[in-house]
């Protein structure tokens, strides 16, 4: 992951080596050489692919001039998306995703939470789905991640989200996927997670964005620096209202949109949720080239 970029780009190279330097271990030999168990611990993980991320927008800007008229992320996405509006510094965004990975995997015992993918369900009957399960089992599960009209993470305890899943089906789901994840992530059994981070975010200086951010939280832009700490704060437990954020840029007239990092998961989910938009991807230096020509174009 990103092992093309550090071979090709000085300047992505450079992100790499920062991320080694600030973590104190070598964050790059994992990336490029594994192993993948290691690198699936989210504590790992998210410093991995926030540095991977980076280094490819670098590797971008080398070759083209890159100026979005707002930045955007997906749960972790959005620690990129304050690197490149000028919000938060590289050195300070790689050592609070590391914290954050942490916290979130210390918060819930492994095997106590999980999440689960309901697939054909709108968003109220998934709430609806969500509260039934509650009430019947007593545990918490709550929507997580609206990545699509169609298509609502939840997350919770292992045994509400089971029947959260069972309910979204006999109010119509197609399926209730489970996933492989270390922890329930965005729900209120992280709140310890946000507690911790809360002391490490208020230890950063975050600057007013050059570029709006639209967040997670709210789903509509945000360049206030003095904001940005409790809303990444509230991030931890409160859903990723990615779709709302999607039809947010649409209505601030954006037409084009580049997805940055490895793989295209969200350039999915946009097609999803509306397909006018024009989609352009970079996680390769083959991909770069292609967008570098996009861009100057």
């Amino acid at each position: 992951m990103g092992r093309d970029a550090w071979l090709a780009s000085e300047a992505a190279r450079s992100i790499f080596e920062v991320a080694d330097a600030t973590l104190g271990f070598p964050l790059s030999r994992l990336c490029f050489e594994g192993p993948e168990e290691e690198l699936r611990r989210t504590e790992m993980q998210q410093p991995a692919i926030l540095t991977t991320s980076v280094a490819i927008l670098r590797a971008l800007e080398e070759l083209t001039p890159v100026s979005p008229a707002y930045v955007a992320g997906h749960s972790l996405g959005e620690y990129t998306a304050l690197v490149a509006a000028g919000s938060l510094d590289f050195e300070n965004a790689v050592a609070l995703v590391h914290a954050r990975g942490r916290f979130m995997q210390e918060a819930v015992p492994e095997g106590k939470g999980a999440m689960a993918a309901i697939l054909g369900c709108g968003p109220e009957e998934v709430l609806a789905a969500c509260r039934a399960a509650e009430r019947a089992s007593g545990g918490v599960v709550a929507p997580a991640n609206f990545n699509s009209p169609q298509q609502i993470v939840i997350s919770g305890d292992a045994a509400a989200v089971e029947l959260a899943g069972s309910e979204a089906r006999r109010r119509g789901a197609r399926r209730a996927v489970p996933l492989e994840v270390s922890a329930p992530f965005h729900c209120s059994l992280m709140e310890p997670a946000a507690e911790k981070l809360a002391g490490e975010l208020g230890r950063v200086r975050f600057s007013d964005a050059r570029v709006p951010v639209v967040t997670n939280v709210e789903a509509r832009p945000n360049s206030d620096a003095s904001r940005i700490a409790e809303l990444l704060r509230r991030q931890v437990t409160a859903p990723v209202r990615f779709t709302e954020s999607v039809q947010c840029l649409a209505g601030l007239g954006v037409t084009r949109l580049l997805e940055v990092g490895p793989g295209r998961v969200l350039s999915g989910l946009v097609a999803r949720i509306d397909r006018s938009f024009e989609r352009l991807g970079a996680s390769t230096m083959s991909d770069v080239a292609g967008v570098a020509a996009a861009l100057s174009n």
